[in-house]
């Protein structure tokens, strides 16, 4: 029965069998060396009062002198166990079990699960999902084993269920009715997880999130719907960032050929440009370019009007002809297109991060601390002369893939110091940390929690879930409503965010009208915008795909 008893319990149970244990013992060495080593017997119960009175530190009668050294040493450290019992032994044993006794207890049981998203495990790889199923209102259940955990969780208003399945299996019942089933443990757990929910005649959704990829078609075989590996999707995610052979910065800039680009500027806090409105610094008319946004705080912001400022800090996100490009170099500073991109970190997620921009055919710089035929540096990110050997000031991009995430704000701080224009990619664990890892310096930073809360959230709630990221997309549509207008006529980026960077008139492609120039209803117009503002584009102004293929001139 005691295997059934709370930690706590047993460990009450053991202390309050150790002190008459440890009294008893201390009467009888008392016996034994006052008889040898002082030559003065001393009876058993004289004795054991001389222990009890030492144990508790209540103090002596009359005994209390002694002569021998070695009987003098073990007196010492007989008054050294009791006050341990008070310093260390009660408060380890009594006070968390009378703390158990007064707090109110954990369900140990499921309650009604209709309607409700059972969740096994709590973790960072969860914590988005949790917020995204408390904005849309979807109930859910955190199961947890974890005492602690599972009180944080309660206090946080959360419904969570204590105990654990190896222990009590009947804590599934009726499990059977729950609207889906994620479980977040280590893979053995989950699968025990698995196989238990169907057991008990689970028909719906299991989503698993597993740490070794090998073990997904084993979960799969046995029960899962889909299993995820969230350490490599999050590596996908940072490869996907750096490399635009992976992730094109534009989807389908390809369609207007050479005629025009798209490029990244770092508005420094001394730039011309910072601080000022779009409708100041007239880009269009000065510069021959469209700016389409910034980034800021890894969030992407379309270019909405005039009063658009640009931020401090962001990086400009302009399109136009590439000799016009240029010309925007002078008013900041450019982020670069060529050279390796340095990986620091060759853990789960770093090896991930290699193994796809080397697969793009990227050219890449690893640093660790710890040597590895794949690693390039051997030493600290945090250091200098590591920087040095990597050569990050020639990098295109860094991106930091340490699994600590103090380490990784730092290390995204000291890199933004010495590396002040390089493009900086960071992992975070926690998603509370991105925040901070923006205040250091990075550029963008996405958590295990973004990746998996979006893969969850999408499978369990389909298109209305949260994106990771924003991603900017060339659409080639009809004029619609702008026949007889201007491309960049008022109104256009105000209701719909988006920009019309070029037109395609016949066999020749325009990136640049003046006040004269007229849409007519045979030309092709290439809008850029998120996937958001170009839906709302293309009913705003009744536009339609175009069919036709583009034939560019040069």
């Amino acid at each position: 029965m005691i295997g059934h008893f709370k930690r706590s319990t047993r460990r009450l149970f053991a202390l309050l069998l150790s002190i008459p244990l440890v009294i008893l013992a201390g009467a009888l060495l008392y016996m034994f060396l006052m008889t040898h080593l002082e030559n003065s017997p001393r009876d058993f119960w004289t004795s054991l009062e001389w222990a009890s009175e030492t144990l508790t530190t209540t103090g002596y009668g009359s005994d209390s002198h002694w002569t021998h050294p070695a009987m003098i040493l073990f007196v010492i450290f007989f008054e050294l166990v009791g006050m341990s019992f008070y310093v260390l032994i009660f408060p380890v044993f009594f006070l968390p079990y009378f703390e158990e006794r007064f707090e109110q207890r954990l369900p140990g049981n499921l309650p009604e699960m209709s309607g409700r998203v059972l969740i096994h495990r709590y973790g960072p790889a969860v914590d988005s999902l949790v917020e995204e199923l408390r904005r849309v209102g979807t109930a859910f259940v955190i199961l947890e084993q974890d005492e602690r955990q599972a009180r944080r969780l309660r206090d946080r208003g959360y419904d969570v269920v204590f105990g654990s399945l190896d222990e009590q299996p009947g804590m599934l019942a009726g499990v059977e009715t729950a609207l889906a089933l994620i479980t977040n443990a280590d893979d053995h757990a989950d699968a025990t997880f698995i196989m238990m929910a169907r057991e008990r005649g689970f028909s719906g959704t299991i989503l698993a999130l597993a740490e070794e990829p090998l073990h997904r078609p084993a979960m799969e075989k046995i029960g899962a719907t889909a299993v995820f590996t969230p350490s490599h999707v999050l590596g996908a995610a940072l490869a996907a960032r750096a490399s635009s052979r992976i992730s094109p910065k534009v989807e389908g800039l390809q369609l207007l050929g050479e005629r025009i680009g798209i490029a990244d500027f770092r508005v420094q806090a001394g730039s011309p440009l910072a601080g000022q409105r779009l409708g100041t610094l007239r880009m269009r008319a000065r510069y021959g370019v469209t700016v389409i946004g910034q980034w800021n705080g890894g969030r992407f912001a379309p270019a909405e009007g005039p009063d658009t400022r640009v931020e401090a800090g962001a990086i400009l996100v302009a399109t136009g002809a590439y000799a016009n490009l240029a010309r925007v170099e002078r008013l900041a500073t450019p982020l670069r297109r060529y050279g390796p991109i340095v990986v620091a970190g060759y853990g789960a997620v770093g090896r991930k991060v290699v193994e796809m921009l080397r697969d793009a055919g990227e050219t890449i710089i690893v640093i660790d601390d710890v040597s590895d035929p794949a690693v390039d540096v051997v030493g600290n990110v945090l250091e200098h002369a590591t920087l040095d050997r990597a050569e990050v000031r020639k990098a295109r991009a860094v991106v930091l893939a340490l699994s600590n995430d103090s380490a990784g704000v730092f290390a995204t701080a000291v890199v933004r110091d010495y590396a002040p224009d390089v493009r900086l990619i960071a992992r975070v664990n926690l998603a509370p940390n991105v925040a901070r890892l923006y205040q250091a310096g990075a550029d963008f930073a996405l958590s295990v929690g973004q990746v998996a809360g979006q893969i969850l959230a999408h499978h369990l709630l389909g298109e209305g879930a949260v994106s990771v990221e924003q991603r900017l997309k060339l659409a080639r549509v009809g004029p619609g409503a702008l026949v007889g207008g201007h491309p960049w006529q008022v109104g256009i980026r105000e209701k719909t965010a988006t920009a019309v960077v070029a037109v395609e008139r016949g066999t020749d492609v325009l990136v640049e009208f003046d006040q004269a120039f007229k849409v007519r209803a045979d030309d092709v117009l290439f809008v850029c915008g998120t996937t958001a503002s170009l839906e709302k584009y293309m009913r705003e102004f009744g536009a339609t795909p175009a069919e036709r293929p583009v034939a560019p001139t040069t």
